[in-house]
């Protein structure tokens, strides 16, 4: 099973963005999209794999934490 995560371009040096993934913040590899500062991304191995809308971001965020609540008993 393959898992991309959502997260949001801070910054762009180069090929290299820094993703926020609700408060974490990771280097990312994007030479494999076309994307900006404010874009959403989604993420797997290290590199951008996607791009998506706020609102498709928002509804993976949902989704993860129903399966954290569900299958760990946590509140996100």
């Amino acid at each position: 099973m393959c898992l991309a995560i959502p997260g949001k371009i801070i910054s762009i040096k180069k090929q290299n963005a820094t993703v926020d993934f609700r408060g974490i913040k990771k280097e990312v590899d994007i030479s494999l999209v076309s994307a900006k500062p404010g874009d959403y991304v989604v993420v797997h191995t290290g590199f951008a794999v996607g791009k998506l809308d706020k609102k498709s971001a928002n509804e993976s965020y949902k989704y993860f934490d129903e399966y954290i609540k569900t299958k760990h008993g946590k509140n996100t």
